[in-house]
């Protein structure tokens, strides 16, 4: 089983932690591919660049000319799933709600916390979107920038086992969903710290894409998510198809 890893911004070190988070929870058998797009922003913070990253990720999952079997897209309330189910026909992803459907077999109540205060409005919505929003209990900011999450994770730590516990204690949360892609590798730290599951997105999103494969399930094609219809598209895709 082979399963594409795509992150929504531009930074390889990123790519390379999110994959590598990947692994570590992946079956034996199943190879993980950690791709980048060709274009975009560095750090994906708010619309524009999330429409960007959307189309981004479209494009690059277009160049990978190798057979794959589900795709993930590892960003926290980006745009672009729905892009992604009408292009293939293998299982897409979203650590977002990978995340949230995980937390809710875990607890009655989760919360998302995320980097900067401008992501939060785009995670409720995709939480909205996906019908996953009655049993959150906040998104909390933990102010931090996506960059800062590489640069300084002790910091990262500190910030975001603050705004966790604050979301136990406050919002009477019962499970902690890490709110960013980067956050890959932090789950412990902080499940150490509050005394609760905290459930990473890229970690969630790999069990869920493999139990789809297993199953051999994948996005129904009779309405919503059909293929686009067959027309002229000028400069699509833009750095190559398969």
């Amino acid at each position: 089983m082979r399963i594409l890893v795509v992150n929504v911004n531009t930074t390889e070190s990123m790519t390379e932690g999110i994959a590598e988070q990947a692994r570590r929870v992946a079956l034996p058998g199943t190879e993980i591919v950690g791709l980048t797009p060709a274009f975009g922003a560095e750090s994906v913070e708010g619309n524009l660049e999330s429409y960007l990253a959307a189309v981004a990720v479209m494009d690059r999952v277009l160049a990978y000319d190798e057979p794959f079997d589900a795709v993930i897209q590892a960003g926290y309330g980006e745009h672009g799933r729905e892009g992604l189910q009408e292009l293939l026909d293998v299982p897409v992803v979203d650590i977002t709600e990978a995340a949230a459907s995980t937390a809710m077999y875990l607890g009655h109540r989760y919360s998302v916390v995320t980097t900067l205060d401008r992501a939060v409005p785009l995670i409720e919505d995709r939480l909205l979107l996906a019908g996953l929003d009655r049993r959150c209990a906040s998104v909390r900011s933990s102010g931090l920038a996506v960059l800062e999450l590489e640069s300084d994770p002790e910091r990262a730590v500190e910030a975001i086992v603050e705004q966790a516990t604050a979301a136990v204690r406050d919002d009477h949360a019962e499970v902690i969903c890490l709110g960013c892609g980067g956050m890959a590798e932090l789950e412990q730290a902080v499940r150490a710290r509050t005394g609760v599951p905290v459930v990473d997105g890229v970690a969630a999103a790999v069990t869920v894409a493999e139990s789809l494969v297993r199953m051999q399930l994948s996005t129904s094609k009779v309405r919503t998510y059909a293929p686009a219809r067959q027309k002229k598209m000028t400069g699509w895709p833009i750095t190559g198809g398969r």
